[in-house]
């Protein structure tokens, strides 16, 4: 029934009609903040995530009739437009290096010096939580600048095992910190 629903809204809203664009606005809105919230764990990033997703829906809606499945379009959108904006937001509180000499002299103001420490500490419980197999390989290779076969004779594994753990590593190390940078971001937004 709802699937029926949906598709009847899509084709009205693909037609110009705002009353039935607000419907779907009100049936979805509160799965999109979930989802926004999910990842983004921000009340003010989630709430600006669902007004941005309602209007590139809006603006793409003479395509709407196209979608077969809209809760997963939502997710999909939803999802990709909340790394887009974290990635931003951290691209925008990256620390600007400029070379002096043979050392890198950073322009750092206070916020730009919580930032990095918190980056940094983000990053050690990212690690911290890793299983055993994958925090030794990443710190063998990541801190003490050790070749993959040296780690692997080191530790009695196979390079392939090697390059497996790494990557996973990488990848939970990643989403830890994706999952969290938000917060992180609010911390820094509160300093100015």
């Amino acid at each position: 029934m709802k699937l029926e629903c949906d598709h009847a809204l899509l084709k009205q809203i693909s037609e110009g009609d705002e009353n039935a664009f607000k419907k779907l606005f009100t049936i979805h809105r509160d799965a999109i903040y979930t989802i926004a919230f999910t990842f983004a764990k921000s009340v003010e990033l989630s709430e600006e995530i669902v007004q941005d997703v309602f209007l590139k829906i809006w603006l793409m809606r003479a395509n709407l009739t196209d979608i077969q499945n809209f809760n997963a379009y939502l997710f999909v959108i939803t999802r990709n437009h909340v790394y887009q904006v974290l990635k931003q937001t951290a691209q925008n509180y990256k620390t600007t290096l400029t070379p002096v000499g043979d050392h890198l002299l950073a322009d750092k103001n206070t916020a730009d010096l919580v930032l990095e420490k918190e980056y940094s500490l983000l990053l050690q419980k990212a690690i911290a939580r890793l299983p055993n197999q994958q925090r030794e390989v990443y710190t063998l290779i990541r801190d003490h600048g050790l070749k993959r076969n040296e780690v692997a004779f080191q530790l009695n594994l196979q390079p392939e095992t090697v390059k497996f753990h790494l990557a996973q590593a990488m990848k939970n190390i990643r989403s830890f910190c994706m999952l969290h940078l938000s917060l992180l971001m609010l911390f820094l937004c509160s300093l100015k």
